[in-house]
């Protein structure tokens, strides 16, 4: 809710059941007041106001329903949270769980978070480079305000240069340059189309292979490389890049795919779907 629906108030009365009802009953609220936060001696408590019906900015508070009391309730403070991002607000309560938490976040706003259950999405990439393209994607769609659904993320990361322990053959050739991937023996570039002194391994995908298939007219041993490949059946809701989407995004099943050059609009486009 926006903070013009919740009342800030330091509490002369004890944040009490008994103390918050006899402190509120009775009181004038502002006709938009859904809410209070109460806060006493750097204890904090929320509660839900009814008031009377009427005309003019003011009624009087006939009922008071209490959302937290002090050892519930928890004060953050956020100066760059959104506290009306819904998936700001889950990951919140995914670090407080069982808490109502009272945050005072981006241009001082106050509002509450409490009894959200979040809702898990894996984002599966490989690095470098760093940090992780599709981390950012889907940071920036679900500050983006478009996803209006309680989602947190987790992370499942594949490291390329890990990958280059494995390699067996005299040279190891990677996708691109721009990777910043480097080997401690012999190590070529795909995109480069070198000339190869040595017997190579690949780490790439699929392209990857044919590309080079194309370039040298030949197969070599390959290590995949591939997010897509990397994803678990595991019915929890991925996301991951493919060079094999040209566009948009392609749901498959729990997976939702979208473009190795990914747009925000194209990443928020495919969570929407994915969650539907």
């Amino acid at each position: 809710m926006h903070c013009k629906d919740i009342s800030i108030l330091e509490a002369d009365f004890p944040l009490t059941e008994e103390g918050i009802r006899k402190g509120l009953m009775g009181h004038k609220a502002y006709v938009r007041a859904q809410y209070v936060v109460m806060s006493r001696e750097g204890r904090y408590a929320v509660a839900e106001l009814h008031k009377s019906e009427g005309a003019g900015l003011f009624r009087t508070v006939e009922s008071v329903d209490i959302i937290s009391l002090p050892e519930d309730t928890v004060f953050v403070d956020m100066p760059e949270a959104d506290v009306l991002n819904l998936p700001e607000r889950a990951q919140i309560q995914k670090e407080h769980p069982g808490k109502t938490v009272v945050v005072r976040g981006m241009f001082y706003h106050i509002g509450f978070v409490t009894g959200i259950e979040p809702m898990t999405l894996r984002i599966v990439d490989s690095v470098p480079p760093y940090p992780s393209k599709t981390e950012i994607l889907v940071s920036k769609a679900l500050e983006s305000g478009y996803i209006d659904l309680p989602i947190v993320t987790e992370n499942l990361t594949i490291d390329i240069q890990d990958m280059v322990s494995k390699v067996r053959t005299g040279g190891v050739m990677f996708p691109c340059r721009v990777s910043g991937l480097k080997a401690d023996k012999p190590f070529y570039f795909l995109d480069e189309s070198p000339e190869l002194g040595h017997e190579v391994t690949l780490l790439g995908c699929d392209t990857s292979r044919r590309i080079f298939r194309e370039l040298y007219g030949r197969d070599t041993a390959t290590i995949d490389i591939c997010p897509r490949d990397f994803c678990p059946k595991d019915g929890v809701k991925t996301i991951v890049r493919c060079c094999k989407v040209r566009e948009g995004h392609v749901i498959e099943g729990d997976t939702a795919v979208v473009p190795w050059g990914a747009t925000v609009p194209e990443t928020v486009a495919a969570i929407k779907a994915l969650f539907r």
